[in-house]
């Protein structure tokens, strides 16, 4: 029996992801991340943010990015079936300053990109 999900949402408050275990799911139940504690990973292990409490991910506008994750999880058991067909309403956003941003808000093709920090395949 999989946990509670968790939801990811913009600032704007629209529904982006889902986050279940370790694993983030986008709203068709595609895997396109997971997680380490708070911090959030594509799934080839690029660094986008911190999961905050009210479910945005955010990082620091100026901060430096961390280097590629080598501790990919195995790819999810869970079938679509077994996520969420929609997401309650958010919360009530916190502001922001100037130094962070919101990731999905700034960049919302973060998760569907291939990293450009991976190595090559032979």
């Amino acid at each position: 029996m999989a946990e509670k999900p968790e939801f990811i949402y913009d600032t704007h408050g629209d529904w982006q992801a889902t986050r279940i275990e370790k694993y983030v799911f986008d709203g068709r139940g595609e895997y396109i991340g997971f997680v380490e504690g708070r911090t959030i990973y594509t799934r080839d292990g690029e660094w986008v943010g911190d999961l905050s409490k009210d479910g945005r991910i955010l990082r620091k506008r100026a901060g430096a990015k961390k280097p590629l994750n080598p501790n990919l999880p195995a790819k999810p058991l869970l079938k679509k079936s077994d996520l969420p067909g929609r997401a309650p309403l958010p919360q009530q956003m916190a502001e922001i300053g100037y130094d962070t941003i919101d990731v999905l808000e700034e960049d919302p093709e973060i998760f569907k990109r291939l990293s450009d920090r991976r190595p090559d395949l032979d």
